[in-house]
């Protein structure tokens, strides 16, 4: 019975907004039911299949008039333009998930030795506390058009590894998800069992010791519990930034969708925003199958 709770609910949450859409008329047309989000959504796999037929034919004929053009001059250099054709609505999912692992990768790196720090050592939390109260609440809609004109005026080069857009996004990321993971951490380093710390002192272990075999395994939920929580907020921020900013990814995905205004763009942006929150809810999944890899407490009941 217990497997069978979320389908139950699955079906009468369908069945309401099934209802519920029919009910709702928008400048655009009637809100779309689950008919509509399923039509479109085989629309857009459609459109991501036949932009790739494009991609390949563009390049094959590249390849066939270089390969003409070397007969007739050896000494000719190929050359490959790159395709240019539309994003599909696949090509803005994998922009999205990649920008927002970078920016939570870099986040992580910053604020776990940091959070480590600050649970260890009072006067560092003290230097360091106001700072994390200072900047904590402050909206990620409050950062981009700083992070923006920053990256804007310190990324200057000729040939660009990344493109602006993409940096304003991940540093964005960055800056919403460190709080949370600093946080855990501290509090979780801060509360280690004196049991394990008087263990600690008669093994006479060195700092570095002590906290990759004291600190870091018991203070693992918690710090998990953080980066699950930056991770979640990450990817919230995200969206808002690449729809305030138009920076390619879903949020600018739906941006379009809402300007284009035409009859299936509710339904399109629909898809779009099923597709973000289960991708919100596997980006979860994952870090508490890794929080289980590596935490010690194999028996530990994680939600």
């Amino acid at each position: 019975m217990a497997m069978l709770l979320p389908f139950i609910g699955l079906i009468v949450f369908l069945l309401l907004w099934s209802a519920t859409a029919k009910n709702i008329d928008t400048s655009l047309g009637q809100f779309p039911g689950p008919a509509q989000v399923y039509e479109q959504t085989t629309t857009l796999v459609g459109e991501h299949f036949t932009e790739r037929e494009k991609a390949e034919k563009f390049y094959e004929r590249q390849h066939e008039r270089n390969e003409a053009r070397m007969k007739v001059d050896p000494n000719y250099e190929p050359k490959i333009r790159p395709y240019t054709g539309k994003p599909t609505f696949f090509d803005q999912i994998w922009t999205s998930l990649y920008t927002v692992m970078i920016g939570f990768l870099i986040a992580s790196v910053i604020a776990v030795p940091i959070g480590i720090l600050c649970g260890l050592s009072e006067k560092a939390y003290a230097a360091i506390n106001p700072l994390i109260q200072i900047f904590k609440p402050v909206s990620p809609l409050a950062w981009l058009p700083l992070v923006t004109m920053v990256v804007s005026a310190v990324y200057v080069t000729d040939d660009p590894m990344f493109s602006k857009s993409f940096l304003t996004s991940a540093f964005t990321v960055t800056l919403c998800c460190l709080w949370p993971t600093l946080i855990n951490t501290a509090v979780g380093v801060s509360n280690i069992s004196s049991d394990l710390v008087n263990v600690s002192r008669v093994l006479r272990l060195n700092k570095l010791d002590h906290v990759f075999k004291i600190v870091l395994p018991s203070s693992i939920p918690m710090i998990f519990t953080g980066l699950r929580l930056s991770l979640g907020i990450g990817w919230m921020v995200l969206i808002a930034a690449e729809m305030l900013a138009q920076n390619p990814g879903l949020g600018k995905f739906v941006w379009d969708e809402f300007q284009n205004g035409s009859s299936d763009s509710l339904a399109r942006i629909m898809v779009a925003v099923l597709v973000i929150g289960v991708i919100g809810f596997l980006l979860d999944r994952i870090m508490l199958m890794v929080q289980k890899f590596v935490s010690w407490d194999k028996n530990a009941v994680l939600r």
